[in-house]
């Protein structure tokens, strides 16, 4: 398989707001044509990213280049970037198709091949002949289309989404995302995108890069930053885990007076010795019988409709335990816990992993 072009780059990028260093020495690169989300919580640093590739903010120190042209200290109109934000920016005054238009009638497109281009942009986001509407006539994600269409019209080298379904309610961000997703791939469009939204960001991405601090803690696909995250950082804020203290011999894991054998333990570097060993709620099953090492005491059940969300107290720590509806019996007292292959990762122990 061909590998593809380094097309956005951020080459030791730092930026400073007086004493406050927001981002540190960050290096970052988006191949053409990709997805890429910048993931992580309140004050990370991923906003001020995104501000910096718009042309929006100017870097401390270091360089930016947009398929291979350095573009640092370039304005957002010097380099065909556009932005997609979650307040939708959208004209009230002017009709649908008049918003969607505005950045071809500022760059002096003739009417004919503007309004063309128009129903051409509005198809793609399935709002054909929306054209003559005005934004008080559509709903919040038909609005978060037509922002779409704004930026995709024209023709960006880069688009750039700031937190861009915050607004909308739980199934209009199912469907946008995927909208999103579809029209970027269709159209083979380097994209950033922010979110603080893990599903989201799994949803749409070709790659996530995970911030703290201004630093890039991870940067992989989704699921092996889920499946193998690679710090206490990241092992809570990629998904739910409990984190116990166990030793490693090769591929057997010795947790208090229990063991089991983690198969492929050698996909995680980590030595022999002190460690610790993540647990994901859907690497736990419960049975009715087994040795006194695995026994657990049930301390709280909910029933979640399509699977029970169980809390056991084992080993002296709580576990968040996911169970089909078939695998939990109400009416059974005793329970032990097993842990399965998947839903299991290794770290090395503290302070290694502990974050920035």
């Amino acid at each position: 398989m061909q590998q593809k072009k380094e097309f956005l780059v951020l080459k030791n990028v730092t930026k400073s707001f007086g004493k406050a260093v927001v981002i540190d020495n960050l290096n970052l690169t988006i191949p053409q044509g990709s997805m890429v989300t910048l993931l992580g919580p309140s004050g990370c640093g991923k906003t001020t990213v995104l501000r910096l590739v718009a042309g929006l903010e100017n870097p401390t120190s270091g360089q930016i280049f947009i398929d291979g042209e350095d573009v640092t200290h370039n304005s957002i109109q010097q380099r065909d970037i556009c932005i997609v934000f979650q307040s939708y920016a959208l004209f009230p005054h002017m009709s649908i198709g008049d918003n969607v238009g505005y950045g071809l009638k500022m760059q002096g497109v003739p009417k004919a091949e503007r309004q063309q281009r128009v129903k051409e942009a509005l198809e793609l986001v399935d709002l054909a002949g929306f054209e003559d509407r005005y934004v008080d006539q559509i709903s919040g994600g038909q609005q978060q289309r037509v922002a779409l269409a704004r930026a995709l019209i024209l023709k960006p080298k880069v688009l750039l989404f700031d937190e861009p379904l915050s607004n909308l309610d739980a199934n209009l961000r199912r469907s946008m995302r995927e909208k999103i997703r579809e029209l970027q791939q269709r159209l083979n469009i380097t994209s950033l995108y922010v979110t603080h939204d893990q599903t989201e960001a799994f949803a749409v991405s070709d790659q996530v890069i995970v911030m703290n601090k201004g630093h890039i803690m991870q940067q992989d696909t989704a699921k092996m930053l889920y499946l193998q995250p690679n710090s206490l950082f990241l092992a809570n804020f990629m998904g739910e885990s409990t984190i116990l203290d166990a030793k490693r011999q090769e591929d057997e894991i010795h947790i208090g007076d229990f063991h089991f054998t983690l198969e492929n333990a050698e996909r995680f570097a980590v030595p022999n010795g002190d460690c610790l060993v993540g647990v994901r709620p859907e690497g736990i099953s419960l049975s009715p019988q087994g040795m006194l090492s695995q026994r657990c005491e049930i301390k709280q059940v909910v029933y979640m409709g399509n699977h029970w969300e169980i809390n056991v107290q084992w080993q002296g720590k709580e576990l968040l335990v996911n169970l089909n509806p078939e695998e939990y019996d109400e009416g059974q007292s005793e329970y032990y816990v097993n842990i399965k292959q998947k839903g299991v990762f290794l770290l090395a122990p503290t302070p290694l992993n502990s974050g920035i």
